[in-house]
């Protein structure tokens, strides 16, 4: 089930966002992350925020909008390929008309996760913060047949 997060939920979320950023990400020191933090609790509550709760109430994974921006896409470590990310993107895109999202190049399973779910590759920057360079990567939802 997929739901609006809580403020009980958070605790969960930043324990599966720091999971998520030291697995997929093992270029950048593990301090960087633990120093986001602090920052990631606040913002939390300024984003939409929404959860993949599984039948024993267990978080399963999140993805946190600001507008059409994807700030984050985490998935619990015991729930990887199971569909919760492609189930939280559709059910956040389905009333937007198009998503965008930063990855890291170095991420190639997240690049291939968005690639595969249609996202497309608009530029290259540099990460300001870590030097790290990302993708820009934008889906544009065609719209459906008749109309318009």
């Amino acid at each position: 089930m997929i739901r609006p997060a809580q403020a009980s939920d958070r605790d969960a979320l930043l324990d599966i966002w720091l999971e998520g950023n030291l697995t997929a990400h093992p270029f950048l020191p593990r301090e960087y992350w633990e120093g986001m933090l602090p920052y990631v609790r606040r913002a939390l509550p300024d984003a939409q925020v929404w959860v993949d709760v599984g039948i024993t109430g267990e978080i399963r994974g999140f993805i946190g909008l600001t507008g059409t921006y994807v700030e984050g896409l985490f998935v619990a470590a015991g729930c990887r390929g199971e569909g919760v990310g492609t189930a939280l993107l559709q059910a956040v895109s389905q009333s937007l008309s198009s998503l965008t999202l930063r990855v890291y190049v170095k991420n190639d399973r997240a690049i291939q996760f968005y690639l595969h779910r249609g996202f497309s590759l608009v530029s290259e920057e540099r990460d300001p913060d870590t030097g790290e360079r990302e993708y820009l990567m934008r889906l544009d939802k065609q719209p459906a047949a008749g109309k318009s």
